[in-house]
């Protein structure tokens, strides 16, 4: 490289959700710094990953200030809802089996169109100071070591310009800069699931359906939730977007139905096999398809002492369920953010390098804790029965352990971050565990003939036994926490061990809709989860 190389602080190679966010995080909370941001596109355009879930919308609120701008430019979400068919896919929408909330979420989320804020983005942040630049294209990275700073080419059209950076970010999604050069990727084996997705106009509002099935959620608006519809081995979803437009998509081993089925006529007519999902189409127009053949990948590094770092899908994706995408770029932004915040600050090497790995660390931990909940589990879940139980297992888990924290800021926390690493074995056996139990229940309900039972005509609205919702983000002991988790593992295993001692009795009539409030046998101690010994 020249010695005449453009100087930069920072420079961010990827103007899309991830690269945005930073850049924005970054000139609120160090401001002086100078900062690129380099973009391929030319102009934003329709993505996937439009649902928030909590610790996002945290992020968003209280980062970047953005209540007022989601509320004016996006929708609010209504939290997660859940629908289930019978073994025909012939179950009217209004019929199927349902779990979700009849009032609005206690913390909230919001439906966001990528588009729209990735564009948004860029604005604020030239008007901010930050250097942006789109339809140039980044290439020749060489990563600096012991201190000395990076360097890269920027391409605009036939001309190229020499940058040195102190720290060099790669938020270039699937493509993937940094990783690919530096054979970060770590192939995900077991989780290779596809999916297809597209925006639909004139989608039926399920809100202007039969006053008896919007009674039963209280007129609580269905159709800003996140609509899922459940099937053995692949679930399809209903997001709506502003401007009467609505994501659909579908996520699961696609392989099998061949490449007909990315094209806007292949997944339509994969969506109108399923009785529900084509009233809801009837009427509707297809505007656009895409597609990811494998969605699940990890990485060998988040962070780097050297001063370099991922954020977003050039680290890591997991799965579209629970949307964890937009919380991993959250944990990720706030990293990234303290680690330039305090080498900006004057923090020795050494101190700067501890801490860049003790967050490298528990994103690594954070991204398996994510996989477990989907590796070798699309079988359970497309039965009410054991999907009622998943769900008080997952969110409760997430509530208590991961988002309460989230917003307290208690990830920041160094002594936090080691306790939690201390038992992320445990944790991650926890949540194997549990995955063997779902599986169980799955092959004992398919064997008796009673996998569909129960998901016609059910209701749930998901919050039951999910308690201590009001006291998410409000400071707890350590006990409190640990009594919380006791108390949702225990309400689980209860309910699946009610379930299965049923099946034997009389397998095809339907179990009472107790969820994880079974209180009929002992608390077992929390240790007995924890341990690599089967639940069933």
């Amino acid at each position: 490289m020249s010695d005449r190389a453009s100087q930069l602080d920072v420079a961010i190679v990827g103007g899309g959700l991830a690269g945005g966010l930073l850049a924005r995080q970054l000139r609120r909370t160090v401001p002086g710094l100078d900062i690129g941001l380099f973009e391929k596109a030319t102009q934003s355009s329709f993505k996937v990953g439009e649902s928030l879930v909590e610790m996002a919308s945290n992020h968003l609120i209280r980062r970047h200030g953005f209540t007022q701008y989601l509320i004016e430019h996006h929708l609010p979400k209504n939290g997660l809802r859940y629908f289930f068919d019978d073994a025909g896919r012939s179950t009217a929408f209004e019929h199927m089996s349902e779990i979700g909330p009849i009032s609005a979420p206690f913390h909230p989320g919001f439906q966001i169109d990528r588009a729209r804020m990735e564009a948004d983005l860029l604005e604020m942040n030239r008007e901010a100071g930050v250097r942006v630049e789109t339809g140039v294209t980044v290439r020749r990275p060489v990563l600096g070591t012991d201190g000395a700073p990076h360097a890269f080419e920027v391409v605009r059209g036939n001309e190229a310009e020499a940058f040195r950076c102190r720290w060099l970010i790669d938020a270039t999604g699937r493509s993937s800069l940094l990783a690919h050069a530096h054979d970060l990727r770590v192939r995900e084996d077991v989780h290779r699931v596809s999916s297809v997705w597209g925006r639909f106009e004139n989608v039926v509002d399920v809100d202007d359906l039969d006053p008896a099935f919007r009674a039963r959620v209280r007129y609580s608006s269905r159709r800003l939730s996140t609509m899922h519809f459940w099937y053995p081995g692949y679930w399809v979803w209903f997001i709506p977007l502003r401007g009467g437009l609505t994501s659909v998509g579908v996520v699961g081993d696609l392989g099998a139905r061949g490449p007909g089925l990315r094209t806007a006529a292949g997944f339509r007519a994969f969506l109108d096999e399923h009785c529900a999902i084509r009233s809801l189409l009837a009427n509707a127009r297809s505007v656009d398809v895409g597609s990811a053949v494998q969605i699940a990948y990890g990485t060998r590094r988040f962070f780097h002492a050297d001063r370099w770092g991922l954020t977003g899908e050039s680290a890591t994706a997991a799965d579209p369920l629970y949307s964890p995408g937009s919380d991993f770029i959250a944990l990720e932004n706030d990293y990234l953010t303290d680690l330039i915040r305090r080498d900006m600050s004057g923090e020795s090497a050494d101190d700067l390098a501890a801490r860049c790995d003790l967050y490298d660390r528990f994103m690594k931990f954070r991204h398996e804790a994510a996989m477990l909940l989907y590796r070798d589990l699309y079988q359970v879940q497309g039965s009410y029965e054991i999907m009622r139980l998943k769900w008080d297992l997952d969110i409760g888990c997430y509530y208590n352990l991961w988002l309460s924290p989230y917003m307290q800021d208690a990830y920041i926390d160094a002594d936090f971050l080691r306790r939690q690493l201390r038992q992320q074995r445990f944790i991650l056996q926890a949540l194997r565990n549990f995955a063997g139990l779902f599986r169980t229940m799955a092959q004992t309900l398919d064997k008796r003939g009673a996998y569909f039972r129960g998901n016609v005509g059910r209701f749930a609205s998901g919050l039951e036994y999910l308690d201590f919702v009001d006291r998410v983000g409000l400071p707890r002991t350590r006990r409190e926490v640990l009594d919380q988790t006791g108390k949702t593992f225990n309400g689980v295993y209860r309910g699946a061990r009610a379930l299965l001692d049923e099946l034997g009795d009389r397998a095809r009539a339907p179990a009472p809709d107790t969820g994880a409030g079974v209180e009929d046998s002992p608390a077992l101690p929390l240790t007995a989860f924890l341990v690599d010994r089967p639940l069933a």
